[in-house]
């Protein structure tokens, strides 16, 4: 049971398939980055500037506007009338700071009387209840507090547009004038907006260059890393003398030092790995030519004892059996050997012919005595052009290894797909298990590694998907639905293979070192690449030298003692 992916690695998937490359991913942190240093520092910009602007703008206004009160509205006689605040208001209105004013006070008949400088514009209810509360608010006089009354100040909207309004009390004896302006914010605003726009494009133009700062940057990093990766297919197509150039002292030139050194060694490892393969073939081969004289001389002696082992004494009998089975077993080992030499080396070729495979199939079968083993389903008249003896030599495995690990009867059934030959061979025994199917046509593959041992070469099955693949055809393995059979080989081959062996004989004449060491001869005068057809016993361990199964002579096709999947020719 797997853990739940962490948010990280959500978020990393999500954004995988948000930004599949990794150039994209770079210009979009690039201008992620960017974009929030430029706004970052266009904002603070902005407030600084704002700040200062509104301080300055407010400053002047009410310095100015604490001057006019003191020298107009502190020089108002005790006793005067409406007319004279309103002359008063207006000429503090007249000031360079362009704001108007509203006086307030007792006229000499003891009513309150409010003057504007413009009535029009300016009235009391434009000023906020709490900054009128502030301004008539006597506060006691100490060490800390020097006056009654003080300048307060607020900003508000009116109609939209800002404002500054400020009042103040005349600091005297009892009743003494209130006074207010209100001052217009509108130019600081559209200054403030112009730089708001100002920073805006700055902000555009500094993401602008930062994306193509980050497609510059992510061309210089890529560059290095496409190379790299070319490299590594290259390498991964068996280039192995690939190699990066090395320039800088950067991380990626010590990637690409790296990587060289990898490919050097993997070189150097290869190199190593393909001459033990080379002479581990060339020892093999060497070996079955070797045996192969004396396994005819000792096959022939091996006849003549089988052919009197009724006249023998009775206590040799068996011991003559045994070094007949065990010489037949070594004879097909050897042929098998060779033929495995063949396809390591690339010498196996295909001689093709027309065939009718209905016929191909019942003369597989009747040859080796399997007629009443096998059932048949095949049509006749299903024409292809085939190697027949590769082809009989594939039949032969399946089915012998399907009577000798499955049991009787084995049923064969030929259709055809497309242009495509499907050859089905299904047994009727427990299956092959599970862990086994993976390894059914490996050279000597054994299920149980206590028994190594078994009747056949262990190179049965492999040497029939060779053939097939000599074809451009396949062997597949699998088991039946349970209670409708046991395992279960289904062979594909094309009908015309003509086009697979000229591609085959062309890839042999391009090759450098076309056939030059595999035709190769020992010192008996046999030719190693000879591929001609004509060697006994070559059609692999599903076929003996005397055309019997190979399931040996002790064991007859679905003896139960078999039955180990493991052994013999693997299944």
């Amino acid at each position: 049971m797997t853990d739940a992916p962490s948010l990280g690695e959500r978020l990393r998937t999500r954004l995988a398939g948000v930004l599949p490359t990794l150039r994209l991913r770079l210009v979009v942190v690039f201008a992620l980055v960017a974009l929030t240093a430029a706004v970052s520092a266009s904002g603070i910009a902005y407030w600084l500037n704002r700040d200062a602007v509104l301080t300055r703008a407010q400053n002047a206004a009410l310095n100015d506007f604490r001057k006019a009160m003191e020298d107009n509205a502190g020089n108002l006689p005790r006793k005067l009338s409406c007319q004279e605040l309103r002359e008063a208001a207006a000429k503090m209105a007249r000031s360079s700071q362009n704001y108007q004013v509203l006086l307030i006070d007792r006229t000499e008949d003891g009513k309150r009387c409010a003057a504007a400088s413009n009535e029009d514009d300016f009235t009391l209810g434009d000023v906020p209840e709490r900054l009128r509360s502030a301004v008539a608010k006597k506060r006691s006089v100490d060490k800390k507090n020097k006056h009654p009354y003080h300048l307060y100040w607020q900003r508000i909207t009116l109609d939209g547009d800002p404002y500054l309004v400020g009042g103040a009390k005349v600091i005297g004896e009892e009743p003494t004038p209130t006074g207010y302006l209100l001052k217009s914010l509108r130019p600081e605003r559209d200054d403030l907006n112009s730089l708001a726009w100002s920073l805006g494009i700055a902000t555009a133009l500094a993401l602008i260059g930062a994306m193509l700062l980050a497609q510059a940057a992510a061309t210089t990093v890529l560059r290095p890393v496409r190379r790299l990766g070319e490299a590594a297919r290259r390498l991964g197509e068996g280039k192995l003398e690939t190699r990066l150039r090395v320039s800088g002292t950067d991380e990626l030139a010590e990637l690409s030092r790296t990587f060289n050194d990898a490919a050097a060694s993997l070189e150097q490892r290869v190199a190593e790995l393909s001459a033990r393969e080379a002479s581990s073939r060339r020892f093999v081969a060497d070996m079955s030519h070797e045996l192969r004289t004396p396994m005819t001389a000792i096959s022939a002696v091996t006849e003549v004892l089988e052919e009197e082992q009724d006249n023998l004494d009775p206590m040799i009998a068996p011991a003559v059996q045994l070094v007949v089975s065990e010489t037949r077993r070594l004879n097909d080992l050897v042929e098998n050997l060779m033929e495995v030499t063949r396809f390591d080396a690339g010498t196996a070729k295909l001689v093709l012919d027309d065939v009718d495979v209905a016929d191909q199939v019942t003369a597989c079968i009747d040859a080796r005595a399997w007629l009443d083993a096998v059932e048949l389903d095949a049509d006749r008249g299903i024409m292809a052009r085939l190697d027949p003896r590769r082809l009989d030599v594939i039949l032969a495995n399946l089915i012998g290894n399907a009577l000798k690990h499955g049991g009787s009867p084995v049923r064969v059934s030929v259709r055809t797909e497309d242009d495509a030959l499907l050859i089905e061979v299904a047994d009727q025994g427990p299956g092959i298990p599970e862990d086994v199917l993976p390894h059914v046509f490996d050279r000597f593959y054994k299920a149980s590694a206590s028994r190594p041992r078994s009747e056949g070469s262990g190179l049965g099955l492999s040497i029939a998907l060779e053939n097939a693949h000599i074809h451009g055809g396949e062997i597949t393995a699998h088991n039946a639905p349970e209670g409708e059979g046991g395992a279960v080989f289904t062979l594909r081959l094309p009908r015309d293979a003509r086009r697979i062996a000229e591609e085959h004989e062309n890839g042999e004449n391009g090759d450098n070192g076309e056939n030059s060491g595999s035709g190769r001869r020992n010192r008996d005068g046999d030719d190693n690449g000879d591929d001609d057809g004509n060697d006994s016993g070559s059609g692999g361990s599903g076929v003996g030298p005397d055309g019997r199964p190979d399931s040996g002579p002790d064991d007859e096709p679905g003896d139960p003692q078999a039955r180990d999947r493991g052994e013999g020719d693997e299944r």
